[in-house]
């Protein structure tokens, strides 16, 4: 009895330990199975908290549950709300760094949805948490429509965009880097063209300096009379000749 009421104790401690680790296991909204990519919804701007609450639910039943995992904005609030680093009201920037560390989310969304009477509009960008840019982004406008029309748009747009993510994101600092090497690149080779052009001509005239002086030279000394225009074209020469030289120095 004794041995039988020891192995009811210690099956009940087993469960009761079991238990809490498998809810956290399962109910941890960060973590999710396979490898979908974190979405996290940052901001909703609308005219009431239903709208929003409704845009939110649209979204995540249309989203490409394959490739995406949505973090809803009261989970991503719930997590940020325990950071000592994260400032509310970060939308942009670097400060989102904080937001990829404490959720995982490699993207967040931002939308608005806006008008009243029959003009009702949207605005829905994603933006990078590991360098708080925006990797893309929709808005449209119409004048005659109901918020529920803007808000079905607005899920669509959010849905291609992120149809549109491609999956490695851009890394834009090598991409810049290498837009940097090519024009580096081609600036020296525009240089080494130019210096090419430079050497070529200053060989020619060198050679030409060379040969006026030394032509106009035989003619001043093959004449008795020593005509001075035989110096004169013989120190052109020579000026052409020492011309080309300084030329071909660079």
């Amino acid at each position: 009895m004794t041995r039988s009421l020891i192995v009811a104790v210690a099956m009940l401690v087993s469960v009761a330990h079991a238990a809490p680790a498998e809810r956290v296991k399962t109910s941890n909204p960060f973590k999710p199975p396979g490898d979908r990519r974190i979405i996290g919804v940052l901001q909703i701007e609308a005219p009431t908290p239903d709208v929003a609450n409704n845009f939110e639910t649209q979204v995540q039943a249309k989203l490409d549950i394959k490739r995406f995992w949505l973090a809803p904005r009261s989970k991503m609030k719930e997590r940020l709300a325990s950071s000592t680093k994260w400032v509310e009201g970060c939308t942009v920037g670097l400060c989102l760094n904080e937001a990829k560390v404490q959720t995982g989310a490699e993207l967040v969304i931002l939308a608005a949805l806006t008008g009243s009477g029959t003009s009702f509009g949207y605005a829905v960008t994603l933006v990078r948490t590991d360098n708080g840019r925006v990797l893309s982004q929709r808005a449209e406008r119409c004048d005659v429509c109901t918020m529920a029309e803007a808000m079905n748009a607005a899920t669509i747009a959010v849905v291609k965009l992120l149809d549109d993510v491609p999956n490695q994101l851009p890394d834009e600092a090598a991409e810049q880097g290498a837009a940097v090497d090519v024009a580096v690149s081609r600036a020296n080779q525009r240089v080494d063209a130019q210096r090419h052009r430079v050497h070529r001509s200053a060989k020619f005239l060198t050679g030409l300096g060379l040969g006026i002086a030394a032509a106009s030279a035989a003619i001043y000394l093959a004449q008795e009379s020593r005509p001075a225009y035989g110096l004169a074209t013989a120190g052109a020469g020579t000026g052409l000749a020492v011309a080309g030289l300084v030329m071909l120095s660079f």
